[in-house]
């Protein structure tokens, strides 16, 4: 396997090296946290002339560290125990909710001028409500996701971008399964990820008795990847399949569970013309295919679903807010209610997508087209097709490009 790289992520921390915040790395277990501060960033440091002893690294889930996960005030008299002088020192947390009132932990390292710190975590809302909480405008999160295309076809070892793309799409992007050779075993170790990582978390922390309803939980959504849902809807399938004692409640906090711990993503619905969200349904996406995959045994292999899923983990690695669009059309007299698949955001830039696997006919052409010729504004309207094609421009101005050219390009967007 060749050397990683994620300057995306790289040059995300480069930007926000000594600027006064705590740095939070968040994201999936096992997608590459540790690996993007040691040994990536660890090494910027190195070659910017910053002494090895002067970047500071303590693994918190290792056994050597438990007897800090209730002794707050040991773990902080334990980091300052490497600070010898006045310089300035890099500290890297890792896994850092392990430890008791970790937040006034890092709020007294805040107040150190010669301390730089970056810390890890792997939930969502545990890491996230503390920032918002207790930082107070003091923390600076980044969400590291799974590999993306372009940083998988690189190291992956497969010569053919498409074969590469197949693989892509069947085992996903966690960092350690492009080391893994044989595909049984590649879908073992992702099957593995599921019950003796995630949902061990979710189950001790949540203390959840129902494992079965969680397991049945995932599947579902699993089966339903770009498909409209929300809680009453896979409320009301457990019931008709004999759940009575199931209440809705459960399957909203099983949601959240899954949403905090970086399984899924959930793409809340935008009405574009009406300049509003859309309380409910929403769409659910896996963080990563391979996980979605390995839950359903490898089959529903449905190529559209699948690259909708990919297409919008691509986004959210670009660093784009991404949402679902509605957009209210009249045919035949009749208001009809028409989708855009992606709505992007950034900033004042935003970006209308959506995704087709072909457009081979002026017919299907014409029919994803629609709901963005409905669309009464001038942002940049755009479809990703799984066809190797081209780039080029419909007649109503709608950009067209191939899932390839658009995957592999940081700049396919605004080209």
């Amino acid at each position: 396997m060749k050397e990683i790289k994620r300057d995306i992520y790289l040059n995300r921390l480069i930007r926000r090296r000594e600027n006064g915040l705590i740095k939070v790395i968040t994201g999936i277990r096992r997608s590459g946290k540790s690996y993007l501060l040691d040994p990536i960033f660890r090494n910027y440091l190195l070659s910017e002339g910053i002494r090895e002893d002067h970047i500071i690294k303590i693994e918190l889930d290792r056994e050597s560290n438990r007897r800090y996960y209730h002794d707050p005030h040991a773990f902080d008299q334990y980091i300052r125990s490497f600070v010898k002088d006045e310089q300035m020192y890099y500290i890297i947390l890792d896994e850092i909710q392990l430890v008791d009132d970790f937040e006034y932990i890092l709020n007294g390292l805040l107040y150190e001028k010669n301390l730089d710190v970056y810390v890890t975590g792997s939930n969502s809302r545990f890491l996230s409500s503390d920032i918002i909480t207790e930082f107070r405008g003091r923390g600076d999160q980044i969400r590291v996701q799974p590999l993306s295309f372009s940083e998988y076809l690189p190291a992956c070892g497969i010569e053919d971008k498409y074969d590469a793309w197949n693989e892509y799409m069947t085992y996903g992007g966690m960092p350690f399964v492009i080391s893994i050779q044989e595909e049984q075993d590649k879908a073992a170790y992702l099957k593995n990820l599921f019950e003796q990582v995630y949902f061990r978390d979710i189950l001790e922390r949540y203390d959840i008795r129902r494992k079965d309803i969680l397991d049945s939980l995932v599947n579902v959504l699993a089966s339903s990847v770009g498909s409209l849902t929300n809680p009453q809807k896979i409320y009301d399938t457990f019931r008709s399949n004999g759940e009575k004692a199931l209440s809705l409640n459960t399957i909203s906090s099983y949601l959240s569970y899954l949403e905090d711990a970086f399984i899924v993503s959930r793409a809340e619905r935008y009405d574009i013309k009406g300049r509003k969200y859309i309380s409910t349904p929403q769409k659910y996406y896996f963080t990563d295919l391979g996980l979605r995959n390995a839950r359903l045994n490898f089959r529903q292999q449905e190529e559209t679903h699948l690259m909708e899923n990919a297409l919008y983990n691509e986004l959210l690695f670009r660093g784009y807010h991404v949402d679902v669009g509605v957009v209210e059309i009249r045919e035949q007299g009749r208001r009809k209610s028409t989708e855009v698949d992606f709505v992007c955001n950034e900033g004042s830039n935003r970006y209308y997508i959506q995704s087709a696997l072909h457009l081979d006919t002026q017919e299907k052409t014409l029919q994803e087209s629609k709901s963005l010729n409905h669309i009464r504004d001038n942002f940049k309207k755009i479809i990703v097709v799984k066809d190797h094609i081209k780039p080029w421009r419909t007649e109503d101005g709608i950009f067209v490009i191939g899932i390839m050219d658009f995957m592999l390009d940081p700049e396919s967007l605004i080209h």
